[in-house]
């Protein structure tokens, strides 16, 4: 058997201090005890009725007789070998240009360049380089390519998933950034 006589001592302290924390919570409480008097003495109020719900009136679109749920919407854009409408290609064979590894959005036109008559565009990766492109050139993850270089912007298109099996052609550009 362990001898415990060091510990009831050093408790003793720790003992008188929650007994005075303690005594506390019996002080005097005739105020709450009035208040909650005086508000139980209250008359009550009247709770107002629950408003009037109005019910719904659908709304027919004019000259819309498509219902947009409707599971044959989709096959309307496919042939009846269930293959996509679109003629849009993606050239996996082609090599990969180094503005194709980043991000449109990430990407920041800082310049332009014209040199022996062609204007470059001079853009700033997120990795902090500054590359040179040009019409024809292919920029971002979306296989972008440039149709335009003005002063002011980098114009490209990108070719995107258009939800049907297939793809389709998205206008995109890279504005001038101001410093």
């Amino acid at each position: 058997m362990k001898n415990h006589s060091f510990f009831f001592p050093a408790m003793l302290p720790l003992l008188g201090i929650m007994l005075v924390l303690l005594s506390g919570c019996e002080r005097n409480k005739e105020n709450l005890e009035e208040y909650v008097a005086s508000v139980n003495a209250m008359p009550g109020r009247d709770i107002p009725p629950i408003p009037e719900i109005k019910t719904y009136q659908p709304f027919d679109y004019p000259n819309h007789k498509r219902d947009p749920f409707d599971p044959s919407a989709i096959a309307a854009q496919l042939t009846p070998e269930n293959k996509p409408v679109s003629h849009i290609k993606i050239n996996n064979n082609r090599s990969k240009e180094y503005l194709e590894g980043f991000p449109l959005d990430s990407l920041a036109m800082v310049g332009t360049l014209n040199l022996k008559g062609a204007l470059w565009a001079l853009i700033r990766t997120p990795d902090g380089t500054i590359q040179r492109a040009r019409e024809g050139n292919y920029m971002g993850q979306n296989h972008g390519k440039i149709r335009a270089i003005s002063e002011q912007a980098v114009d490209l298109v990108e070719i995107i998933p258009d939800g049907y099996g297939g793809y389709m052609e998205r206008p995109a550009s890279i504005a001038l950034k101001s410093k």
